[in-house]
């Protein structure tokens, strides 16, 4: 059995702006910082026995797994091919401006995300196959332990899609969820790298 903690990063300036980041390099803000910090407590107080910290080379990200790779003093591992879901124009835009700029597509992405690519974005239906080949190979070479992961939403919830197998769900919901938030997921290696 492996435990995944999967960990949203701390928050950056286009967090509080109500920005699209995307996958766009924006580092933590002070708060992102204060976040991070108090997730360090937390996951000491909850004595997991996290062997690696995984992050994606993207500032919020990576800056977090950083922190909490240090401070718990513990490895810490580049996730090749996990950089967060590319929202192409979207990105750097307030979501109420995509929201009025493009409202089909916009409300479309909503909706029904997996049938809709941001306008010279991505769908997520290559993210998932990217978070699909990525932690195919974590969990070839974890069999047992506990591993974190910091990935950003979206792409926390196709990890998270990945080791439950579950639905896509609402996509919006999951983005809009407080950062600097952790969940331990539970999975035998053998049921998802099959």
């Amino acid at each position: 059995m492996v435990q995944i903690v999967l960990i949203r990063p701390g928050s950056t300036d286009y967090d509080a702006q109500r920005r699209i980041q995307g996958n766009l390099d924006v580092p933590l803000n002070a708060m992102g910082t204060d976040e991070v910090a108090r997730m360090v407590e937390e996951l000491r107080a909850a004595h997991l026995a996290i062997d690696t910290v995984y992050a994606p080379e993207c500032e919020p990200a990576l800056q977090t797994a950083k922190m909490i790779a240090e401070a718990l003093d513990v490895k810490f591992r580049v996730l090749e091919q996990m950089e967060n879901v590319n929202l192409g124009l979207w990105q750097g835009m307030l979501i109420d401006e995509a929201r009025l700029k493009q409202p089909k597509v916009y409300r479309q992405w909503q909706e029904q995300p997996e049938h809709v690519c941001p306008p010279e974005g991505e769908m997520l239906g290559e993210a998932d196959q990217r978070v699909h080949a990525a932690m195919t190979r974590i969990l070839k070479r974890h069999k047992e332990g506990t591993i974190a992961i910091v990935v950003s939403e979206p792409l926390a919830t196709l990890v998270r899609r990945f080791v439950d197998h579950g639905e896509l769900g609402d996509l919006w919901k999951a983005i809009a969820q407080r950062h600097g938030c952790w969940q331990v997921l539970e999975t035998k290696p053998e049921a998802v790298t099959q």
